[in-house]
C-alpha cells in the first residue's frame, strides 16, 4: 500500500473530523416549519401514502424516495487495499461512495455495514433491506463469497444489485479498451488478451471483454502461479472458464510473447520491461494494481514509445476509474425502474463513456484540470471524472439498453427529453466546481 505522508494524513484525517465527523448527512425535501407540516410528515397524515402503498407496492415509488436511493452495502473484507479491516472500519469508504452517488447522478445514498462474512446469511440480511432501497451498490466484499452474495441477491431482488468492484471496473476497462484500440488502430477480434490475476475484478473485465467481442481463445489469464490451462492444480471453478488448453505456455511472461494487450489486476511490478518489449507492436497495457501498478508509467513508457497505457491512478493519464459509471448506471437504471443491471446495459455504458471520450473536451473542463489541451488520443481515452457530460449520456444508455433487452418497468419513451431533465443534477457540482476554481485563481 502507498505509504501516506504525515502531512496528506493529517489533513485526510481534518476532512474527515471537521467541522462534523463524516462525510454525508440527510436533508429535508418537504416543509417541516409548521405543526401543520409535521401533522402532513408524520402522524395522521403519513398514514394515507402507507395505504396507498399496501394497496399497491408500486405506490411506493409515487410517495417516497424508494426510486431515488441506492444502499451502498459492504462487510469490509476487502477495502481498497487494505485488506480485511471490518464492517465498521470500512464505513469511511462507504461514505464516500455515498458521496459520489449524490454529487455525480444526484441519487441518495445510505451506507450500510454489515457485520457478517458468511456469504449466505449477508445475501439474507441485504435482501431483508431492499424493500426501502432503489438499488443496491455492493461494495469491498472478497472473492469468492462476492460471487455467491450477488448471484444470490440478484435471483431473490427485483431492483438493480451491482458489486462495482466487478462490474464496475469492467465497464470502465471495457470502455478504455474500446478507445486504445481506436487510438492503436486494431479490431478487437483480433487481438491476443493477457489477464493478470483472476479474482473478482479479472473475471468480471474478461466476462465484458468477451461480450465487446474479444475472441475467447486468444485470451490467456494467469494468477500468482502462471498461465491458468485445463488440467493444473489449484484452479477453481472461477479460474476454470478462463483456462486454455496445455501449450507449453506456463508463466506470464510465456503469455505475454505477441501479446496486443495487457490487463493487470494484480500485484505491483510484475510486468517487467522485458515482457512489455515482447509484445506485439502497438500495445495496450492496463496496470490497475493500485496504488503500485504492475509496471510504472515512466518504466514502460521508456521500453515502448508505441504504447498506450492506463492505470488507476489518479495522477497519471488515462485513469480506469469507476466513478465514470457507477453512478450512471445507477441513475439511468433506476429511472426506467429496471429489475437487475444486465450485459446489454454495461454494455451500452461503456459505448456511451467511450464515445464520450472521442468528443471534443469544454474549455471548463480543461481549465478545472489545469490543461491547456485535452483531445482523444493515447493519453486521454477516457473521460474525466468531472466531465459532466457523463450524467447526460450514460443514464439514457443504460436506460435504452434496459427497454431493449426487457427488464425495464418503466421504459423512458423520450430518452433526448430525458437527457435535458438530468441537466437538473448538474448544478449544484458546477457551483462546487466554480467554488473551487475561484479559490484556486485567488
Amino acid at each position: 500500500m502507498k505509504k501516506i505522508l504525515s502531512s496528506d494524513k493529517s489533513r485526510a484525517l481534518a476532512y474527515h473530523r471537521y467541522p462534523r465527523p463524516g462525510k454525508i448527512e440527510i436533508v429535508p425535501t418537504k416543509p417541516f416549519s409548521t405543526p401543520e407540516d409535521l401533522s402532513l410528515a408524520y402522524s395522521p397524515g403519513v398514514a394515507f401514502p402507507c395505504l396507498e402503498i399496501a394497496n399497491s407496492i408500486d405506490n411506493i415509488y409515487k410517495y417516497t424516495d424508494k426510486g431515488n436511493t441506492v444502499a451502498v452495502i459492504s462487510n469490509g473484507t476487502a477495502v481498497l487495499g487494505l485488506g480485511n479491516i471490518g464492517a465498521s472500519a470500512s464505513k469511511p469508504v462507504m461514505e464516500g461512495k455515498a458521496l459520489l452517488f449524490k454529487i455525480f447522478a444526484g441519487l441518495n445514498a445510505f451506507d450500510i455495514e454489515i457485520d457478517e462474512t458468511d456469504p449466505l446469511k449477508f445475501a439474507e440480511i441485504v435482501r431483508s433491506l431492499t424493500p426501502g432501497f432503489g438499488g443496491v451498490n455492493l461494495e469491498d466484499i472478497k472473492a469468492p463469497e462476492c460471487f455467491e452474495i450477488e448471484r444470490t441477491l440478484r435471483e431473490q431482488c427485483d431492483i438493480p444489485i451491482m458489486h462495482d468492484d466487478q462490474h464496475g471496473t469492467a465497464v470502465i476497462a471495457g470502455a478504455a479498451l474500446i478507445n486504445a484500440l481506436i487510438v492503436q488502430q486494431k479490431e478487437i477480434g483480433d487481438i491476443r488478451l493477457v489477464v493478470n490475476g483472476a479474482g473478482a475484478a479479472a473475471t468480471a473485465c474478461t466476462r465484458l471483454m468477451i461480450a465487446l467481442g474479444v475472441d475467447r481463445a486468444k485470451i490467456v489469464m494467469c494468477d500468482s502461479k502462471g498461465v491458468i490451462y485445463k488440467g493444473r492444480a489449484g484452479v477453481n471453478a472461477s479460474k476454470a472458464e478462463f483456462a486454455i488448453e496445455p501449450d507449453g505456455r506456463e508463466t506470464l511472461a510465456d503469455a505475454m510473447k505477441g501479446a496486443d494487450v495487457f490487463l493487470g489486476l494484480s500485484v505491483a511490478d510484475v510486468l517487467t520491461p522485458d515482457m512489455l518489449a515482447s509484445m506485439a507492436a502497438r500495445p495496450i497495457v492496463f496496470a490497475l494494481a493500485n496504488p503500485k501498478p504492475e509496471i510504472a508509467r515512466d518504466v514502460a513508457l521508456g521500453v515502448r514509445t508505441d504504447l498506450v497505457y492506463a492505470t488507476g491512478r489518479s495522477d497519471y493519464p488515462n485513469q480506469i476509474n469507476n466513478v465514470l459509471g457507477f453512478p450512471y448506471i445507477f441513475r439511468g437504471a433506476l429511472d426506467c425502474r429496471a429489475t437487475e443491471i444486465n450485459e446489454p446495459m454495461k454494455l451500452a455504458a461503456a459505448h456511451a463513456i467511450a464515445a464520450l471520450a472521442r468528443e471534443p473536451v469544454p474549455a471548463s473542463l480543461r481549465e478545472l484540470y489545469g490543461v491547456h489541451s485535452m483531445k482523444f488520443g493515447p493519453d486521454y481515452i477516457l473521460p474525466k471524472p468531472f466531465d459532466r457530460r457523463l450524467l447526460t449520456t450514460v443514464p439514457p444508455a443504460v436506460a435504452a439498453a434496459a427497454a431493449e433487452s426487457g427488464v425495464a418497468k418503466d421504459p423512458i419513451k423520450d430518452l433526448k427529453h430525458y437527457g435535458n431533465v438530468l441537466k437538473r443534477y448538474v448544478t449544484d457540482t458546477d457551483v462546487h466546481m466554480q467554488q473551487y476554481l475561484s479559490a484556486k485563481a485567488s
